[in-house]
């Protein structure tokens, strides 16, 4: 069978499954996303997102309107008990082009996400469809999908209605359906891990109208007292969520009564300014998939992981698989790459995810100290650690996060070349000067696709022709990095060039000139940098047919030149206007 609906089938439409669907239909893949919720959750949960995922999402072409909606670049405290300064962390930084710390209110990020995805008529979303089975062959994957009243977000126990099923046949299927995948339990994948017993009240609050009912809780707290953990988030649209620690011997019902619940955030707010959207106990786990692809079938987000709340990265977890998987899809339907290298999926993103969750049970097991002595020997000891040279800035500016660094010998690309080699690592993206003296975040100018960057020299004279055959194939864009000031002057008409796939900028902030001298780049020097952005491979100027034969190789295309891709749709691919003539 060789007829196909879709290129890719996505189950779920939270922000890992809207952001897949984005970045696949703005580099032109057909999608279907199904839903089984006929109607938005409505409701916070995801609170927070950081740099990586705010630049995944100006790849997706949704940044900026999504920043509109957050509190950027916020302060995080601990707190002790009677409200006195702890600990203080700011990241003011912008190395990936966007603050580190920003919060968010769900239902603002994921309407702006699905309005988005309408830019596209090759992506199409069925909400209240919910998938009853499916099956796979060598070329793809049948689903089967019915209508259905939906659960109310696991509320309810409902079935879909078998008499409206349709089925329809794609190259690939995504599992992006949360903690409860039908699609990971239909492939029989378990799950291994650490499910905490410790329940927490979340509580969540949105000021009266015309009531400022929040200025006095600015920043995000952690407030370590011993009797009562107790998290304060500050949201943006008078939005704002406590999370309380419960003892042993409460019980939800006692912790979720108004009354109990009024008497908890009447510590910090005026219960009669409020409203109160939300109150839910809930336990967490620290879970993760045994297996994320089984063929043309693939988990992502919460489906593949599920990470404790305590730093904020279950959301950007997920948001991070659907950027590896994006562009690894596309390459596959569109440039001819070999499934083969869905294989590095899994490789690339596990020891991420992984180190995300163990931090998050680090900060939670800090946090929820309830011990008096054990909460006074934490304090001592952050306290003195903040005040250690060196290892309190570090602290400060919150650099345990995991890097985006793959591991050695796990991702796609080229080997790392020593300490100071920047193969497999994630690009800096500052502001870059146009040689029309316009001021651009890099990416904007990379393209979605590969990108092969020359500093201080154009790539494509380092490459020969059969090179730039190859890398033409796949739609690279070739950029030359200039330092300031450092452009050629000569005579009349020199330096000119009409292809659109090729540009040169300055790098006036100095930032990408630092980074590519801690990295043993040299004038001359090319690179080329994945789609994600991360570093495929360097290569001095003699050396570049080496880097392109790499990844020809890594790619696992056929010949030098571009490969035959899988077999078209019965629908011709559309070619999508680019995010800022189609907004």
């Amino acid at each position: 069978m060789s007829a196909f609906d879709y290129d890719v089938v996505v189950v779920g439409l939270g922000p890992t499954g809207l952001t897949l669907a984005n970045l696949l239909g703005r580099r032109g893949v057909h999608v279907l996303v199904l839903e089984r919720e006929p109607e938005y959750y409505g409701l916070a949960r995801a609170v927070y997102t950081d740099d990586e995922g705010m630049r995944i999402f100006q790849t997706a072409g949704t940044a900026d309107e999504l920043a509109a909606d957050m509190n950027l670049d916020s302060t995080v405290q601990w707190l002790r008990a009677d409200g006195s300064l702890l600990a203080q962390f700011n990241q003011v930084e912008r190395t990936l082009g966007w603050p580190v710390v920003n919060f968010l209110y769900q239902p603002y990020l994921e309407n702006s996400l699905e309005r988005a995805l309408e830019r596209y008529p090759h992506v199409t979303v069925r909400r209240g469809r919910e998938v009853v089975d499916f099956d796979q062959d060598a070329t793809g994957v049948g689903v089967e999908h019915a209508e259905s009243a939906g659960t109310g977000y696991c509320k309810n126990q409902t079935e879909p209605d078998r008499g409206t099923s349709e089925r329809v046949r794609a190259r690939y299927l995504v599992g992006c359906d949360g903690g409860r995948s039908v699609v990971r339990t239909r492939l029989g994948i378990d799950m291994t891990g650490t499910s905490f017993p410790e329940r927490w009240l979340v509580v969540d609050l949105k000021a009266k109208e015309g009531v400022d009912a929040f200025r006095h809780l600015p920043y995000f707290d952690f407030v370590c007292e011993p009797e009562l953990p107790i998290v304060s988030c500050p949201q943006p649209g008078g939005h704002h969520r406590f999370e309380f620690m419960l003892r042993e011997t409460q019980t939800k019902e006692e912790m979720e009564d108004p009354d109990n619940v009024r008497a908890h955030i009447s510590r910090f707010v005026d219960p009669d300014e409020v409203e109160v959207l939300r109150k839910l106990v809930y336990t967490f786990n620290a879970v993760v998939a045994d297996d994320w692809r089984d063929g043309r079938i693939l988990l992502a987000g919460d489906a593949a992981h599920m990470t404790p709340q305590f730093i904020g990265q279950g959301m950007n977890s997920g948001v991070r698989d659907a950027d590896n998987l994006s562009w690894k899809l596309t390459a596959i339907l569109r440039y001819g790459a070999d499934p083969a290298i869905l294989d590095s999926y899994e490789a690339e993103r596990r020891p991420h995810a992984k180190a995300m969750i163990t931090m998050s049970v680090w900060m939670k097991n800090l946090v929820s100290v309830n011990n008096p002595v054990a909460a006074r020997v934490r304090d001592i000891t952050l306290t003195t650690a903040l005040r250690t040279p060196g290892l309190g800035g570090w602290m400060r500016r919150a650099k345990m996060k995991p890097e985006p660094r793959f591991r050695r010998g796990a991702y796609l690309g080229l080997p790392r070349r020593g300490l100071r080699g920047v193969e497999g690592t994630l690009a800096p993206q500052p502001q870059v000067r146009t040689y029309n003296g316009r001021h651009r975040r890099l990416d904007d100018v990379l393209g979605l696709g590969f990108a092969v960057l020359g500093y201080g020299v154009d790539p494509r004279a380092a490459c020969s022709a059969e090179d730039l055959a190859v890398l033409d194939g796949l739609d690279c864009h070739f950029v030359t990095v200039y330092p300031l000031g450092g452009r050629p002057q000569g005579r009349p008409g020199d330096g000119r060039d009409d292809s659109d796939q090729v540009a040169d900028i300055e790098d006036h902030t100095g930032e990408l000139a630092r980074w590519f001298g801690k990295a043993g780049v040299r004038r001359g020097d090319v690179m080329v940098l994945r789609p994600d952005r991360f570093v495929f491979g360097t290569a001095r100027r003699g050396d570049t047919a080496a880097l392109v034969a790499e990844l020809v190789r890594r790619l696992h295309l056929r010949t030098g030149a571009k490969r035959t891709p899988e077999p078209e749709l019965a629908v011709e691919h559309v070619t999508t206007p680019d995010y800022e003539e189609s907004r």
